[in-house]
């Protein structure tokens, strides 16, 4: 068996990081139309998911924001998602693994994540997703699993948006909830630079109000 490897949320200010593995004999064997989860629809990646986790060995590991957090005093971020390929690679046990590899040293990355605890052969290429199936089907897990688990968190705690930097509803909710309660939500990484500045900014407020 091979497994492809890949993560969703690395980047995002609130929620978890997934990573997503889907195991298969051949690349031929998944789904008509599996490609790079972000070139599907929301609709057609939950018709793909279903079918991949209903006929695949697959599976996921989530790092929640404070495990981040948490883990970013010791290593990099490269590292810990890494170490989290190397997790989802040994639950799946494969002959051979194919992972996005998030250095822009490919072969460092691979030594990397066998040396974080692989049991086989890793082959890392940037842009795996595009170019492997098994890679594709293992980002199109990532995703819809982590799509989920932000359904879930605005559910709880309202408009949140997708969680990224980038995205203005995500940053009007952090700006606001550490305007309110003078800390970030639980589910924001606290180590992100987006979220220290707003930290940062409000204590520059606060002491202006005091020595007003």
């Amino acid at each position: 068996m091979i497994c492809g490897v890949d993560e969703a949320g690395k980047g995002a200010v609130l929620g978890p990081m997934v990573v997503g593995g889907v195991g298969c004999e051949e690349m031929g064997d998944l789904p008509p139309g599996v490609k790079d989860s972000k070139a599907l629809t929301p609709k057609r990646r939950a018709t793909l998911y279903d079918e991949i986790t209903g006929s695949f060995p697959w599976t996921v590991i989530e790092v929640s924001a404070a495990d981040i957090d948490r883990f970013r005093e010791e290593m990099s971020m490269n590292t810990i998602v890494a170490r989290a390929h190397a997790g989802v690679i040994a639950a799946l046990t494969p002959q051979t693994a194919y992972v996005d590899a998030c250095d822009v040293n490919e072969e460092r990355y691979a030594a990397t994540v066998t040396a974080l605890g692989s049991p086989c052969p890793v082959i890392a290429r940037h842009h795996a997703d595009a170019l492997f199936p098994v890679v594709s089907a293992a980002s199109i897990v990532a995703k819809v699993s982590r799509d989920r688990r932000i359904i879930e968190l605005q559910e709880a705690f309202g408009a949140i948006g997708s969680g990224y930097p980038s995205d203005p509803v995500t940053i009007a909710y952090l700006r606001e909830q550490i305007r309110a309660d003078g800390v970030p939500p639980v589910f924001a990484r606290r180590s992100w630079k987006t979220v220290e500045e707003m930290m940062k900014d409000r204590r520059q407020r606060s002491l202006g109000d005091f020595f007003a």
